[in-house]
């Protein structure tokens, strides 16, 4: 069975990595570091092995402007596109990233390069909340704005979790986070799910369950059932649990080509993996 190759939840290649991208395709395989055991292992990129492949992404221009990469990714049956929108672009909380009413400008041309609006999907991802002085703030006003430009581009997915404040995150100088309290949580979260109902988009709840009790729908952010629906040719993807992932982690089996290494210069705030931020030096 041909397998899901996925570009990457490490870090942002189509930002910043879509040459490397593209001569690892061309080279035919890559050799990715496991972040947890220092291995390498070889993944094949040949297009007869790769089923899908889903790139992951908060600003997809690099990637869309570029001939040569778009050319390599053609060699493939199929491309699925996960877009991160969370409002927060240009802020200090988002310092690298294009505003995002500049980033749905792309979402038409996003849809064409991945050829049906089922393979995109946007994520308003993470919903953060943090202080500055004694007022508390968040993103969750960009929301109505953000999913009212993704109903208008056809786009019917949309992803949602919640801030998930690691140690490192917490540590991080000259911020101070809040952690909603569950009620909290479902509270905006209804609301959140009639906002997007209203508008025709169906609200994925992340690696988050206990959101689905305010009527988020479970999510497979990589979903080998929907992947093969969608299949040009009606090949069949891997459908069990990627064990890889969290344990609520819906997605079903990918291998993830990025790596650690390739740090991140989006500088997230908020961000779990290996971002270059001059503040953590």
């Amino acid at each position: 069975m041909r397998q899901v190759i996925s570009a990457s939840r490490r870090t942002d290649i189509p930002m910043y990595y879509a040459g490397w991208l593209a001569n690892a395709i061309r080279q035919g395989f890559v050799d990715v570091p496991q972040p947890y055991n220092g291995r390498v292992r070889r993944v094949s990129l040949l297009p007869e092995d790769v089923h899908t492949l889903v790139l992951w992404s908060k600003d997809f221009r690099p990637l869309l402007d570029d001939v040569g990469v778009r050319r390599a990714i053609a060699r493939y049956d199929q491309v699925s596109c996960h877009l991160t929108v969370t409002g927060l672009g240009g802020t200090p909380l988002e310092p690298n990233i294009t505003p995002w009413q500049e980033v749905v400008l792309q979402l038409p041309e996003l849809i064409a390069f991945a050829g049906d609006p089922r393979r995109v999907s946007v994520r308003y991802d993470p919903i953060v909340h943090w202080f500055e002085g004694q007022e508390m703030q968040s993103n969750l006003p960009f929301a109505e704005a953000i999913l009212r430009e993704v109903s208008k581009a056809g786009i019917t997915a949309v992803r949602v979790s919640f801030a998930t404040l690691y140690g490192k995150v917490r540590k991080r100088k000259g911020w101070r986070w809040h952690d909603p309290t569950p009620a909290q949580r479902l509270e905006i979260m209804r609301e959140l799910v009639a906002l997007a109902s209203s508008l025709g988009l169906t609200l994925y709840s992340c690696s988050q369950s206990d959101l689905q009790l305010a009527g988020a729908v479970p999510s497979r952010c990589i979903d080998g059932e929907l992947l093969s629906v969608l299949h040009p040719r009606g090949l069949p993807a891997a459908t069990g649990k990627d064990p890889g992932q969290r344990p609520e982690c819906g997605c079903t089996l990918s291998v993830d080509i990025g790596s650690y290494l390739m740090r991140c210069p989006n500088g997230c705030r908020y961000c779990y993996a290996n971002p270059r931020i001059a503040a953590d030096a």
